[in-house]
């Protein structure tokens, strides 16, 4: 058995308000392979023992737990009772199964909290003020084309507010109009009541408490993050921590020759330099970062190995391991981009990276795609030699993030809101994913879909002979804005290394209500391209 998480859905049933759960039950290798009551009785003695899932902690129930594990009820039920009976977990009428309270894990070793939690004084002020903030770097980084319209491959976060096309199917942004509103607004509510006074003074520059605990607790429980809350950064979004973290790592950082250009250049800002590491269908080609010269002075490389951007491949556990046995004999760092690891649908979870090294691997996690960009809340997991140099680096534009939010997400986190819509959400862009490919396959069958077991866009591998530049001009004219693969592609990687033209198709982007008007104009659009366009 692979490592997996409570997931109804993906087996087309109804979904409880159990959280997510990741559980390790692979099997040794050979005849003394543990059976799977005792294989999951280990996983969750284990998660217990190790603080993964903390005292209080809600369990799914043993139906859905059994669904997404493959296993019978009756395995999980018994191993829920046993460890009940143990004193691991608790189980009470309409309270469900719980991690028990006195089941504590021991305390691990480590320094005292870094020093530099508050807001620096006037002096420390004055010696950042040359740094560029985050925002400010982003701000430079916009995409254009020479006639100063935006670029269309791909946008930027800037020109995605510019431009508003009829049929939105670009990447990089969630259903924003299924944003749960109403639970947000109670967690609001709650949070603004409880909130202490010093809620609302400078904070802490790794930002709230409340939500870096409640952050620990999620991460270690669905993605396998040992997270510790004083090792957690909050940040104004994703592209903060990126940039911050440019600016303490020294030497290149390999990218994966298919990304984010603006990921690519926060990181290009000396004293940091971009390398292409190549992609194939197996993920991130690791294991050359130990051959020839091309990496000699890599320290550092950006992977998304639960889901690589844009192919939408999961990392093989091979080269998994490679990367993880490169930073420990390099002494380098793997900066682990978890951008849509809630999303998946027919395939075994892939659980983080970070779980394997958190030394050696900083994790990175965002609500932008489970909740909404606009929140602009992301986070850092880091390995304890790095907070410091981390805090260092923020300029005083960057001190903290809005601490009513983050005290909201915490709320929301520890509620179980955020579980729940998580699995809806999960529901909603596998029908959706389920419709593009029916619908390609109806009207447009020379086109294939690849990279859709997971996240929210497929790479749309266009029919023999039809361009990128003529599928785009095609789409344009049917008021439909997508992404040219290409687009993604490292400038300085080779032209060889380029994959046969595609498009990446955004399914999760537009409104329920506009989604059947996207997939019809996207459709009819390619329907009409012709081999030999350019």
């Amino acid at each position: 058995m692979a490592d997996s998480w409570a997931n109804s859905e993906r087996r087309g049933q109804r979904p409880d308000s159990g959280s997510d759960l990741h559980l390790d039950l692979t099997p040794s290798p050979g005849p003394g392979a543990p059976r799977p009551r005792a294989a999951l009785l280990a996983a969750l003695r284990d998660a217990v023992r190790t603080g993964r899932l903390a005292p209080g902690t809600r369990l799914p129930s043993s139906r859905t737990l059994a669904a997404d594990l493959g296993l019978a009820r009756n395995t999980v039920a018994g191993a829920y009772g046993e460890l009940v009976a143990e004193g691991w977990l608790t189980a009470r009428q309409g309270s469900g199964t719980r991690v028990a309270d006195r089941a504590e894990p021991a305390a691990p070793s480590r320094p005292g909290p870094p020093s530099r939690t508050e807001r620096p004084s006037g002096t420390e002020h004055a010696s950042r003020t040359e740094r560029p903030s985050g925002t400010e770097h982003a701000s430079r980084t916009e995409h254009r084309s020479r006639t100063g319209r935006p670029a269309r491959l791909p946008f930027s976060p800037d020109q995605r507010r510019q431009y508003r096309p009829p049929h939105d199917l670009r990447t990089g942004a969630p259903d924003v109009s299924a944003f749960p509103r109403s639970a947000w607004l109670a967690s609001a509510r709650r949070a603004l009541t409880a909130a202490p006074a010093r809620a609302f003074s400078h904070g802490d520059l790794r930002g709230a408490a409340e939500l870096r605990q409640a952050l620990a607790g999620y991460l270690a429980r669905a993605r396998g993050v040992r997270a510790d809350p004083e090792r957690i950064v909050v940040c104004a979004g994703f592209a903060q921590g990126v940039a911050l973290l440019a600016r303490v790592v020294a030497g290149e950082i390999a990218v994966e020759e298919h990304g984010l250009p603006f990921h690519r250049e926060l990181l290009d800002t000396p004293p940091a330099r971009t390398r292409p590491l190549p992609v194939d269908a197996h993920g991130a080609r690791t294991q050359l970062l130990d051959s020839g010269r091309d990496f000699a002075d890599v320290r550092a490389v950006l992977l998304t190995p639960a889901h690589q951007y844009p192919l939408g491949v999961p990392l093989h556990p091979d080269r998994r391991a490679a990367v993880v046995d490169w930073a420990g004999r390099r002494g380098g760092l793997v900066l682990e981009d978890d951008y849509d690891g809630e999303f998946r649908y027919d395939r075994n979870p892939v659980g983080a990276l970070q779980g394997l090294d958190p030394e050696r691997i900083v994790y990175l996690g965002t609500a932008s795609k489970a909740l909404a960009p606009a929140l602009r809340l992301a986070w850092m997991v880091l390995p304890d030699h790095l907070v410091e140099p981390v805090l260092a680096a923020k300029t005083p534009a960057e001190w903290t993030t809005g601490a009513l939010d983050q005290l909201t997400l915490a709320d929301f986190l520890e509620r179980g809101a955020y579980d729940r819509h998580v699995r809806t959400m999960r529901q909603r862009y596998r029908r959706r994913r389920d419709r593009l490919v029916e619908q390609l396959a109806a009207h447009v069958p020379e086109a294939h879909a690849t990279g859709i077991a997971a996240g929210l866009h497929a790479v749309l591998r266009l029919p023999p002979g039809v361009t990128e530049a003529a599928a785009l001009r095609a789409l344009d004219r049917s008021g439909v804005a997508s992404d040219s693969l290409s687009g993604f592609h490292h400038p300085t990687a080779p032209r060889d290394a380029l994959a046969p033209p595609s498009l990446v198709v955004g399914y999760g982007t537009p409104p329920e209500h506009a989604y059947t008007a996207a997939l019809d104009a996207l459709c009819g659009a390619l329907a009409t391209c012709r081999p030999g366009g350019s």
